[in-house]
C-alpha cells in the first residue's frame, strides 16, 4: 500500500544551523533515502521550496482566487515528502519514525487512495 510521509518543520531552522550541522542533516537524509531505495519501498521524494514561494488557489463564485503564501499560518510548514510503498500502516509508521524529519519536526503519515476510486456510498 502507498503512503505519503510528509515532513513538517520550522523553515528558519536550516538557516540557523552551522555548516557542520547542515552537512550532518544532508548526510542523514541521504542515508535514509538510500535505506528506502534498498528495500524498494521508495516511489518518490522531494524537498519543497520555502513557503513564501507558495501560491494558494481556491474558487470563489466559480472564479479562482489566488493568494501568495501557504494556506495555513503556523510555526511548522510542509518541508518535503516521501512517497513509499509498504505492506501496512505499521511499516509506514516505522519508516516515518526513522526519518530525520521526525527528530526536528513532525511526520504525517497518510495512505494514498489508489485507482479505481470508490466514493463512499451514502447510507
Amino acid at each position: 500500500m502507498q503512503y505519503l510521509l510528509m515532513i513538517y518543520s520550522e523553515e528558519n531552522r536550516w538557516s540557523q544551523m552551522t555548516d557542520s550541522e547542515r552537512q550532518q542533516g544532508v548526510a542523514a537524509y541521504q542515508a535514509y533515502t538510500e535505506s528506502l531505495k534498498k528495500t524498494e519501498a521508495l516511489l518518490g521524494a522531494n524537498r519543497l521550496q520555502h513557503s513564501n514561494t507558495a501560491t494558494t488557489v481556491r474558487l470563489v463564485d466559480n472564479k479562482p482566487q489566488v493568494l501568495d503564501g501557504p494556506f495555513s499560518d503556523s510555526k511548522e510548514q510542509l518541508a518535503g515528502y516521501y512517497l513509499i510503498d509498504v505492506p501496512n500502516l505499521d511499516a509506514a509508521i516505522s519508516w516515518a519514525s526513522r526519518c530525520p524529519g521526525a527528530a526536528h519536526g513532525v511526520m504525517e503519515v497518510r495512505p494514498v487512495w489508489t485507482a479505481p476510486y470508490d466514493a463512499p456510498s451514502a447510507a
